[in-house]
């Protein structure tokens, strides 16, 4: 579904400029004193298209911010007026890059509600004990190998980056040549935004490449599955089966694409940002020691609103509606901050500190609800467990060096950050 303003509505642009790349360029905690003010005094707010898009448009006036939970909760969960078909992330992307790239996450019903069963049906309960075997596993191999490297290491390059490659490996069957040359891909599809990733390159170039690389893998994958189906997570989305509809394989290769953006970079970036965390607060951290198998559940959850590593999304008004006192005109993109909304003191209680037994926690670190509900909300929980556990197991006393973190306003990521033990 396609909409557009039939009448420009001439805005004033809000004084906190959200969309320059000097404001994604500061730390979290500065970003935060912005979101505040926001969230308290305009919390639905007006602001110029994006520096530095990827495709400038004349016609783009802006977009509406959503900083505060409350409305970011609202635009999730009513996908009939806000729509994610014209694109999910903050910039514009080139219609034909859009479902190729980000699966039935840039779609809307009917076909979001088909292709969204489609893939659910392959996350069978065998399908998951399978995967949290075999997270378990390679969890226990990654802190080895840590361990092995000697303290001073980088956490990132060695340990957080490596459960969640390892993880979707085992869950599609990725040979273990492609699998670093995957993951490296899956970086670039969220990194095309940072100069010191780029260093020169086109990042249009660098997006389609990368792209066309992992429908490759994907494409290879699925047809040696319909002819030799194993105990993996393709085999079964190749064979997969709802009301009558099986995905094509361009249907296969756009969800390959998501399934390895999605389940490499946001487990990595919350494994790295809650080690930072425990290290800042220690008595977190001997909070969550004391009786760590009973206690790592409530953890988790708030390592995941602590980090955020999902900063932003955006949604396409369908209708005339309003949201947090502003009037949203038909076909005006609306941008939800889920940095800001989970820093939210209404819903928070003391939301800059890290409280490991914080309950209830409705942070919305994997979405704030709806039909776009993260789908591997259940994998990456199963990754944290699991990691923390060999951490805190095998190295007692690990510790967290000064992050190194990585400008842009979607994936609230850390480049590298070193490690003592």
């Amino acid at each position: 579904m396609s909409v557009s303003p039939i009448t420009p509505v001439q805005r004033t642009y809000d004084p906190i400029d959200l969309s320059s790349r000097a404001f994604w360029s500061t730390t979290a905690d500065d970003r935060e004193v912005a979101f505040a003010e926001l969230r308290a005094q305009r919390p639905v707010s007006w602001h110029p298209p994006v520096e530095d898009s990827l495709m400038p448009d004349p016609a783009d006036r802006g977009y509406w911010a959503v900083t505060r939970h409350a409305d970011v909760v609202e635009v999730s969960r009513n996908s009939e007026v806000f729509l994610s078909g014209q694109g999910v992330l903050f910039e514009n992307v080139p219609q034909e890059l859009l479902e190729a790239s980000q699966s039935f996450l840039a779609m809307d019903p009917p076909r979001h509600t088909v292709i969204r069963k489609v893939v659910h049906s392959a996350f069978t309960p065998r399908q998951v004990r399978r995967i949290e075997d075999s997270i378990k596993a390679n969890a226990a191999e990654i802190v080895s190998e840590l361990r092995a490297a000697g303290s001073g290491a980088d956490f990132v390059d060695l340990c957080a980056k490596e459960l969640p490659i390892r993880t979707l490996s085992d869950m599609v069957g990725i040979p273990e040549s492609e699998r670093h040359q995957v993951a490296a891909a899956a970086d670039a599809l969220v990194s095309w935004g940072d100069p010191v990733y780029l260093d020169g390159r086109n990042p249009l170039e660098v997006l389609v490449t990368n792209q066309m690389y992992l429908h490759q893998v994907a494409l290879a994958l699925a047809a040696d599955r319909r002819a030799n189906p194993g105990d993996d997570l393709f085999s079964a989305l190749v064979h997969a089966e709802v009301e009558g509809s099986r995905l094509t394989d361009q249907e296969i290769a756009a969800f390959f694409v998501l399934l390895a953006v999605a389940g490499n970079d946001t487990t990595r970036q919350t494994t790295s940002h809650a080690l930072k965390a425990l290290t800042d607060f220690g008595d977190q951290r001997a909070w969550l020691a004391e009786d760590f198998d009973d206690r790592i559940g409530l953890a988790v959850e708030e390592f995941v609103r602590f980090a955020t590593p999902v900063m932003t999304f955006r949604r396409t008004a369908a209708s005339d509606y309003e949201l947090g006192g502003q009037q949203i005109t038909a076909g005006e993109k609306v941008v939800m901050f889920y940095s800001s909304a989970n820093r939210d003191a209404a819903v928070f209680d003391r939301p800059e500190r890290l409280d490991l037994s914080r309950h209830p926690n409705p942070h919305v670190g994997f979405g704030g609800g709806g039909r776009h509900f993260c789908l591997g909300a259940h994998v990456a929980r199963a990754q944290l467990r699991a990691i923390f556990a060999e951490l805190l197991g095998q190295l007692p006393d690990i510790a967290a060096g000064e992050p190194s973190y990585v400008a842009g306003n979607f994936v609230h990521a850390i480049r590298a950050m070193p490690c003592t033990f």
